[in-house]
This record gives structure tokens, sequence and C-alpha cells, in this order.
């Protein structure tokens, strides 16, 4: 009798341990397995894309996308589209940003060109910093209250450390560049002249579009994270229409709304 109690409860035993080996399993498992950002809202992730996307891609205001998705049969509000842009755009940004990060550290990084405008947010005056490469490729987008070295610093450490080094980097002739650059050790590298740094002049102008339809920003957070998303989304559908032909502009759209699909999915 003592013998059959022994075995039951060695059998009890090793039970418990192989249901708390499978439950552990099953919780790896489990963690593993990527977090779906869709699974508390009951509208379809392809509308929330689309709302999100036509937001920060197009200078529309909130009642325009609204307006825009009723005619598509989607009854959403505006402050419904605003909520979805403030959750999912850091989201689908970070996502786009990983992808492109990845790819383009296999190809060498042949010139930047860094500059900085001026943003207004409450009547106050900010400053842009925004790092862009030879092809247009918006690399780094950085809001401060100052335009000294400390900020400078800042935005080519961040820079820097994401995208590592460049052959050469192009400067107007703000003071605060060789500063920071001298510091960072890559002040040989500086370029600076009259029109070469027309690539990240022209860069803003799709922000200042944006800007004037959103009727400028409120809090310098809200500007930092609007200019992070709008920047991966203009690369992300950023086709060079004007320098390819029309079948290779489809096709490079096309890829570039394939991939879009597939993000968060």
């Amino acid at each position: 009798m003592r013998v059959q109690c022994v075995m039951l409860a060695s059998l009890f035993v090793g039970l418990v341990k192989a249901t708390g080996r499978a439950r552990n399993g099953l919780v790896k498992s489990e963690m593993s397995k990527p977090i779906n950002p869709f699974r508390c809202f009951n509208s379809s992730p392809e509308v929330i894309r689309l709302a999100v996307m036509l937001y920060v891609r197009f200078p529309l205001s909130l009642r325009n996308v609204e307006d825009l998705l009723s005619e598509r049969g989607v009854d959403v509000c505006h402050e419904t589209v605003r909520f979805w842009w403030n959750r999912f755009g850091p989201v689908f940004e970070a996502e786009i940003r990983r992808r492109r990060v990845n790819h383009m550290r296999g190809f060498r990084h042949w010139r930047w060109h860094l500059d900085e405008v001026y943003v207004k947010i409450n009547g106050k005056t900010h400053f842009l910093w925004r790092a862009v490469d030879h092809e247009g490729e918006i690399l780094e987008s950085f809001v401060t209250k100052k335009r000294n070295k400390s900020a400078a610093l800042k935005f080519l450490k961040k820079a820097l450390k994401r995208h590592g080094q460049a052959n050469k980097i192009v400067t107007d002739g703000l003071r605060s560049y060789p500063a920071a650059m001298r510091q960072v050790g890559n002040l040989d590298r500086r370029e600076m002249g009259q029109w070469l740094n027309n690539r990240v002049e022209n860069s803003h102008l799709p922000f200042r579009r944006r800007e004037r339809a959103m009727l400028r920003f409120r809090q310098m957070k809200t500007l930092q994270k609007f200019v992070s998303v709008h920047a991966s989304f203009h690369n992300h559908f950023n086709s060079e229409r004007h320098l390819v032909d029309r079948q290779t502009f489809k096709l490079r759209r096309s890829a570039a709304w394939a991939e879009w699909q597939s993000i968060s999915a």
C-alpha cells in the first residue's frame, strides 16, 4: 500500500512538472509572436492605414480626411482620425525606418546635407534640423529650442549613431556646425559652398506645405513626432517620378504600396 502511494505521488509530481513545462513553452511561444497593434480596435487595419496615410502624406486637414473616407463609405469622426494618427503614426514610422535603415546599411553614404529651418510654436521660434543623403533620403529630423553648438552636437550624434559615417558632409555657414564636428572628429569631411546645399533646402518644401495645412504646431513634442513620421512616409512613397520614365515610376509606386500593406499586418 505504501509503495502504491509513493508511486502515485511521484506520478502526480511528474504530471505537475510536465504541465508547468507545457505552460512555460506556451507562454514563450506567445511572447515570441509580434503583438497586433490593431487588436483593441473595431475598425479594420486597412481603414486605419488609409486614414493615417492620407493625413500624414498629403496636405489635408482632419475634416478633409473624414470627408474622403465618407466618400468611400467609411463613417468616422475627425477626432477618430486624430486619435489614429497619434496612436499608429509612430508605429508605422518605426517599422518603415527599421526596414530602410537595415536596407541602407549595405550602401556607402557618399554625402550628407545638413540644414536647419525656423518653426514657430505658439509664437516662439524653434529650429528643425535635418540631414539628407545624396539621393534626397531624409535621414534624421531633430527639433530644438536653440541653434547653438550643443543643439548641433546632439543632432550630429543622433544621426551618426543611427546611420554611421559619411564621406562628405555639406553644411551652410552656421558656426555651430564646425564647432560640433570638431568635437565629433569629422571636421575634415565638411564641405560648404554656394548652391551645394540645395538638396536639403528642397527637402523642407513638403513639410512646409503640410505645416500650413495643419495651421502650425502648439507643442514641441508634437512637432518632433510629426516631422519624424512625415519624413518616414515621404521616404517610403517618394518614387522620384521626375527622374525616371513612366513605366519605372509605376513599378516603384506598386512596390511602395505592396510594402505599405504589409506594415504591421
